[in-house]
């Protein structure tokens, strides 16, 4: 209640004013020796004179006119008595705040002390959100529109029905499959998952590499009536068992030839052998409020954490993206994202749903940018849907290559660079680039934003207005709306809202709350409204991160390192010069190898999730009250170029060019010869880059599986010098493409 905050606010200041012989001016110099600051350490200073008597100020009745100049302060607020009432005063600095908004605070207050003074503080305070910006969030929020009425796969079915001969996916050099025989695949691992007992509701989990196969599975599975589980091929195995035991699978489709009995999760069903099954005659009926799919996202407890999605929440996300950018039968998308990630759900359900074709890539090209311009250009893609970073590493492959059908980027997942619109301008002056946001939780996407130049204001691109049918708020603590600019927590409504998170009745209370009549999902994401209705991502509340689009709980990254007999203590961060996950690490007894603790994540966490450096330490730092130190091991975590007596530097010009590539890319000050481009903390997507500058400086395309051979400056050179004409073109054979 209003009255208990106050009185915990009264003896806090009761208790402060023990202090008050301690010199202000005193505490702000020490506080910047601490941290060698200049900034304003006390920008808001609250100056009261009330029980203090001053005749002079009683007889002034109507002040003209004050000014305070108070060193480092932005807002000096004052209060006194004056002829038998309250006076207040600010004292702004206001170029460092935005038009509106001090008006705005000072309405706020005097609504807060009218209110204060005319009642008995049992109710609740007045509403700090101003009527006129309450009216523009209710606007930009009603985005009330058709619902749909059927599932997520059921336009694919009527397509396949009414047009069978229609490319449906594409491969290759000129690998096709239509509709026709699209559906004809899925009807018949409809029926092999039939006769294994799959009824309306059952989690069946979809285990294979991108190729028409695994579409075809997920189709099979909600033909069958089920809920699909994606679970990436490439999963360790310890996490591979804890997703299929919290969904509670009891078949997995897999590619393998000979199923498997009795394996966490079920048995295995081979994908040829359900192939081999007659084709059911239709989809099995199930309700648009049925589930459609269950996609695991990384959990703070070490636990993956299973949303659970509707066919309508998705289908109304699918049907309204398809219908604000004109998405039809003659649009193609490159399907760069792995099925485990929920990308992938609109690059499916979202051209089959509109009568289009996806173009599929195989798992060894999804981080090779070369091959993604050959396949977008032989099959004439004209949608782009992916992370901000797979599109960053498209235009720095691009070069003078040109994709003439590209019509339409949607990029989410991460921040949007406020750079990345005028270079695929440049590029490609033709295709408009969309950002889009939400969460898992919410259904792919709560919201979007087109891209016509550098927004006013922010220093990323902004998260924009809400899709059709789903609603935001930012709101603080308490769940009251904040003020415009004023930062506070993402919450999303509407229908893109999940149902909850499989098997926890716990998580899904804390996260998915009602308020207003209406149930929204705490995204536990920092943003802020601007005065025209803009919503603007602002960052994390808590430790989940987004490493390469994919959402990670450093916690589970630290529960995973927890578990390991040589570990007493570690403490996940995400190292500012690659956004790569680096950890601290304090051992149980001698100190671990950081070899065997890759070897032990990479059997615990996804790929992208684990580690690119270890750092072995007696003990974490901490903060002044006890906790770890993050932003302390934040400024650590930057790689130290492992230059020594066992290291030389480049020699001959190729080796300085690649050095100087490297250490661009990679943020290190210098590159030995001999140190792997891996081991600096390289990865897959910034190998990629790497090859793309290396053909720009150095006139050489070097294949991703070269680097991989060859990862070091003395390896490498070699292999190129002969194209550069520095050496022998006799070395070259394997390594150029």
């Amino acid at each position: 209640a209003w009255s208990v905050r106050v009185r915990r606010l009264h003896e806090q200041v009761g208790r402060d004013l023990d202090h008050r012989d301690t010199s202000a001016v005193w505490v702000l110099r020490e506080m910047a020796r601490a941290d060698g600051a200049d900034a304003a350490r006390m920008p808001v200073v609250f100056t009261s004179a009330l029980g203090v008597e001053d005749t002079l100020s009683n007889r002034i009745r109507r002040p003209v006119w004050s000014v305070a100049q108070t060193p480092q302060v932005c807002l000096d607020q004052q209060v006194m008595e004056r002829a038998g009432g309250l006076s207040l005063t600010w004292d702004v600095v206001e170029d460092l705040y935005p038009p509106g908004v001090i008006d705005a605070m000072f309405s706020a207050q005097q609504r807060l002390l009218d209110w204060a003074s005319g009642s008995d503080w049992s109710g609740s305070p007045p509403d700090p959100l101003p009527a006129e910006q309450r009216a523009v969030r209710l606007a930009v929020n009603d985005t009330a529109g058709p619902v749909p009425q059927g599932t997520l796969h059921g336009e694919f079915f009527r397509h396949a029905r009414a047009d069978p001969a229609r490319v449906a996916l594409a491969w290759g050099s000129a690998g096709r499959m239509s509709y026709g025989e699209l559906a004809d695949q899925a009807l018949r691992i409809a029926t092999a998952l039939r006769r294994r007992g799959v009824t309306a509701g059952d989690p069946v989990a979809v285990s294979l590499p991108k190729r028409p196969g695994q579409i075809a599975a997920v189709l099979g599975v909600l033909a069958a009536g089920g809920v699909y589980v994606p679970v990436g091929v490439d999963q360790p195995p310890v996490r591979r068992e804890r997703i299929l035991a919290t969904a509670g699978t009891r078949l997995v489709l897999t590619a393998g030839s000979h199923p498997e009995r009795g394996t966490v999760g079920g048995e295995s069903v081979a994908l040829p052998d359900a192939l081999s099954c007659p084709p059911a005659s239709a989809p099995l009926p199930v309700e648009p409020d049925a589930l459609a799919y269950v996609i695991f996202t990384s959990g703070s407890t070490g636990e993956p954490k299973g949303v659970e999605v509707t066919h309508r929440s998705a289908a109304n996300t699918v049907h309204d993206v398809n219908a604000r950018f004109g998405v039809g039968p003659t649009d193609r998308v490159l399907a760069v994202s792995a099925l485990d990630f929920d990308l992938s759900v609109y690059d499916i359900f979202g051209m089959l749903t509109a009568g289009a074709a996806l173009v599929l890539l195989d798992d060894d090209e999804r981080a090779d940018p070369g091959r993604w311009l050959d396949l977008a250009g032989r099959h004439r893609v004209s949608i782009w849907n992916s992370v901000p970073a797979l599109l960053d590493m498209l235009l720095d492959a691009a070069a003078d290559r040109r994709l003439p059908t590209l019509r339409l980027a949607l990029v989410s997942g991460d921040r949007v660079g406020l750079d990345l619109a005028p270079r695929l301008a440049a590029w490609s002056p033709e295709t408009r680039l969309v950002a889009l946001g939400g969460a898992t939780e919410a259904a792919i996407w709560s919201n979007h934003y087109r891209v016509t130049g550098v927004p006013e204001h922010g220093t990323s691109v902004p998260y924009g207005f809400p899709l059709g049918n789903q609603r935001y708020r930012v709101v603080d603590a308490e769940g009251r709306d904040r003020p415009d600019w004023a930062a506070g927590e993402l919450w999303i409504g509407g229908l893109g809202v999940a149902r909850g998170y499989r098997g926890d009745a716990e998580q899904t209370r804390r996260r998915f709350v009602q308020a207003g009549g209406e149930r929204w999902y705490r995204t536990g994401d920092i943003g802020r409204y601007w005065p025209d209705g803009t919503l603007e991502f602002l960052g994390r509340a808590d430790q989940q991160v987004k490493i390469r689009g994919h959402r990670v709980e450093l916690g589970e990254i630290e529960a995973a390192l927890a578990s390991h007999p040589d570990v007493r203590a570690a403490v996940a961060v995400v190292a500012p010069d690659v956004g790569q996950p680096v950890t601290f690490v304090v051992p149980a007894g001698c100190p671990p190898d950081p070899g065997a603790l890759a070897a032990f994540l990479a059997e615990r966490l996804p790929s992208y999730a684990v580690p690119i450096r270890y750092h072995i330490v007696e003990d974490l730092p901490l903060t002044a009250n006890g906790k770890v130190d993050r932003p302390r091991l934040v400024s650590l975590a930057r790689p130290q170029s492992p230059i020594g007596t066992a290291h030389s530097g480049p020699r001959g010009d190729t080796e300085r060019v690649l050095a100087g590539l490297w250490a661009d890319l990679l943020g290190v000050d210098d590159v030995p010869r001999d140190a792997s481009f891996f081991a600096l903390g390289g990865d897959s997507l910034l190998a990629a880059r790497l090859t793309s500058r290396i053909r720009d400086r150095l006139g050489a395309d070097v294949a991703l599986r070269t680097l991989f051979a060859a990862p070091t400056v003395a390896e490498l050179a070699p292999l190129i010098e002969p194209r550069t004409g520095t050496g022998d073109s006799d070395d070259l054979e394997e390594g150029i493409l």
